[in-house]
Order: structure tokens, then C-alpha cells, then sequence
């Protein structure tokens, strides 16, 4: 089995946490999730996970509240979904979060 977890700073005050854990190239667990700085602390703003054992996004508020939306995906597509999301749009969640929104 195999293990990978790192955080991609995007700017002073947004970044990307990644984790997935394969066997033999299978996907068995991951959370990709975009993080803002607010107020001193890290705020979760999105996240891509399989903690249900399904593959999910949360898309959270200021106040912490969460939708949930199921993707319908093998862990490996949403996975390789969840970074290229994150990557293209997370000026976008930022801006939409920090305005009090949700991504």
C-alpha cells in the first residue's frame, strides 16, 4: 500500500490538502480539499473525500455549514476530478466563500 499527503500553497492565504492511499493502483481512500485562511485559522471551503464510502464533495459557508453533493464516481476519476477542480477554480471557491457563499 502506498500513502500520499501534501499541501499545495496557492497563495498566502489558500491552499490545497491532498491525501489518497492505493493498492496496486486502486484507489482505496482520499480527501483533496481547498483551505482559506480567515481570521487566523484554516477554514475548510471544499472537499472531495470518500469518508462515507462513497465518493462525495462538501462545499462549506463561513459558519461552517456543509451541502453534500454524491458524484456517482470511482475513486480514482473523482480523485483525479477533485485536484483539476481545485486547481482551475479555487480563486473562484475563495472569493464565493469569503463573501459569505458557498463554492
Amino acid at each position: 500500500m502506498a500513502e500520499k499527503e501534501y499541501i499545495i500553497p496557492y497563495s498566502e492565504d489558500a491552499r490545497k490538502r491532498h491525501y489518497h492511499k492505493t493498492t496496486r493502483g486502486k484507489v482505496l481512500k482520499f480527501m483533496v480539499q481547498l483551505e482559506v485562511k480567515y481570521e487566523g485559522n484554516w477554514k475548510e471551503v471544499v472537499r472531495y473525500d470518500c469518508a462515507h464510502g462513497y465518493a462525495h464533495r462538501d462545499s462549506y459557508n463561513l459558519r461552517g455549514k456543509h451541502t453534500k453533493e454524491n458524484l456517482y464516481l470511482r475513486f480514482e476519476d473523482a480523485l483525479n476530478l477533485a485536484d483539476d477542480d481545485i486547481d482551475d477554480n479555487w480563486e473562484i471557491y475563495k472569493d464565493r466563500f469569503l463573501e459569505g457563499g458557498s463554492p
